[in-house]
């Protein structure tokens, strides 16, 4: 009996079969062969056709079934992860009327910005945990604003992941977790922001149902079946926005663990039980994925857009063949690469640094001094120091931090890099090789709720090493400050 999951990303779709007992994963899949298009027909706008997301699951799903030779009857349940903060909007028809406005598509910043000097920080802080910023609410608001024929059409509004589920059921439906990123969960309340809806003048019947995680949401119908390959009556039983679901497939549930993930952009993501953040504008609070009324429980999510895609640029730019070969020659350079700082924050605004573009920086090249290696060193270190920033920002706001666990992709696999990490914040960090389609297909099983045994198969099927803090700490604190003061020059002359 098998569990199927998918990763509904803005470049591929994923998919994963995993064994229900054991949790081993049996075999992965993603398509396009090439990236996804991503519309852009305006600077800073971002869309993509949702009917290509629902192809690319019918042609994943078939794959994996083939490739696999499982019978397709032996699929007990469906798992859904899916790119964040994404609008969707159908007509009574279950028909898309535009394209999705995806994540980071950044149109809606000015709506969320007023609006939050509207209805002020204090109310946004007790019952958003969030300043509305550029998501989903904002970007109908935008929706309602530009394209009022599009909005006089709209029966329903819902995340990338709640379309795939309507896809193949013909429900629809979302789930706390879900409406809190698009900011319109009222957590003080406990039930949908409508007040948000109100300020914004938009429709709340507009709002979907409302189902909790690790139930059975809805089930795949003749129409889905045929399309898709799924029988008939499969339930969807999870869904998650990808970076709490890429939490959860680290084993992220408690109070004091955080996930980080060092892709083209970094995150950092601690699960925290307390509700009174002080920092809503650089750090987002979202319901994690075992979230219920009863207990509480949110991720803190911080994000850095100049992270790996710093280190990509320079492979490119300097033509190596692999990222090994960088790795070696900037293991030949000492901490703190003779006094070069690199910031890598040339990826679009950060909200760390509320939401300004500070661009990249390379800071006391000495021409006679620094070579290649070096460079490689400092943007690593660089990445690194990024992230240390941050998790510095996330425990001046009230969050712990007792274990750090990441995937093994990307920057986690370089040394220089998780070491300069680990060390920086005293903490040990785990790695563990998995995905998001993979930790998506394993929550299809836990309707039984026995989140112990998920975590203890994660540990048992996913960990490959574990990165100690070094004992001699000095050079790295000294190379980090010199960073900061870098940081620090660039911060007070934008």
């Amino acid at each position: 009996m098998y569990y199927l999951g998918f990763d509904i990303g803005s470049s591929s779709v994923k998919a994963a079969l995993v064994e229900c007992k054991t949790g081993r994963s049996l075999s992965i899949v993603h398509e396009p062969v090439n990236e996804m298009e991503i519309i852009s027909v305006q600077k800073d706008w971002a869309e993509q056709d949702p009917e290509l997301w629902w192809q690319y699951v019918c042609k994943a799903t078939k794959k994996i079934i083939k490739t696999t030779k499982i019978d397709a009857n032996t699929i007990q349940a469906v798992g859904i992860s899916y790119q964040m903060h994404g609008l969707v909007v159908v007509d009574k028809n279950q028909k898309a009327l535009r394209n999705a406005i995806i994540w980071c598509d950044s149109r809606a910043v000015a709506i969320g910005n007023k609006a939050f000097a509207e209805i002020g920080h204090e109310k946004c802080r007790e019952h958003l945990l969030n300043s509305p910023g550029n998501f989903t609410a904002s970007k109908l608001k935008w929706v309602l604003d530009n394209e009022p024929e599009v909005y006089e059409k709209i029966d329903k509004y819902m995340l990338p992941g709640d379309f795939i589920a309507m896809k193949f059921s013909g429900e629809i439906n979302t789930t706390k977790n879900g409406l809190s990123e698009g900011i319109l969960w009222d957590y003080k309340e406990e039930k949908v922001a409508d007040w948000l809806l109100d300020h914004y003048g938009i429709d709340q019947s507009f709002t979907p149902e409302i189902v909790e995680n690790f139930i059975h949401q809805s089930f795949v119908n003749k129409h889905g079946s045929e399309e898709s390959g799924l029988p008939v009556g499969v339930p969807i039983t999870y869904r998650s926005g990808d970076q709490p679901n890429n939490a959860l497939s680290l084993n992220i549930f408690n109070n004091g663990e955080v996930a980080a993930t060092g892709g083209t952009s970094g995150v950092v993501y601690a699960v925290t039980d307390k509700m009174n953040p002080n920092e809503i504008e650089k750090i987002n609070q979202f319901a994690h994925v075992n979230y219920t009324n009863n207990k509480p429980v949110v991720g803190k999510l911080l994000n850095i857009n100049g992270a790996g895609i710093m280190y990509s640029w320079l492979r490119k730019i300097c033509a190596e063949n692999s990222y090994e070969n960088m790795s070696k020659k900037a293991a030949k350079i000492v901490i703190g690469s003779d006094g070069l700082s690199v910031l890598p924050f040339g990826n679009g605004a950060e909200r760390m640094f509320n939401n300004r573009t500070l661009g990249a920086h390379f800071a006391n090249i000495n021409l006679n001094v620094h070579g290649q290696g070096h460079l490689y060193r400092a943007a690593l270190e660089g990445i690194a120091f990024s992230f240390a920033y941050g998790m510095d920002l996330l425990k001046k706001d009230n969050t712990e931090i007792n274990v750090i666990r990441a995937g093994n992709d990307n920057l986690f696999r370089s040394e220089i890099f998780a070491n300069s990490v680990a060390t920086l914040i005293g903490q040990e960090i785990e790695i563990y090789n998995t995905t998001g389609a993979v930790g998506a297909a394993r929550a299809a099983g836990l309707t039984d709720g026995d989140f112990q045994n998920f975590g203890k198969n994660i540990t048992k099927n996913d960990h490959v090493k574990t990165y100690m803090p070094l004992s001699n700490k000095v050079p790295y604190e000294d190379a980090y400050q010199k960073w900061k003061n870098e940081l620090d020059i660039k911060l007070k002359n934008k």
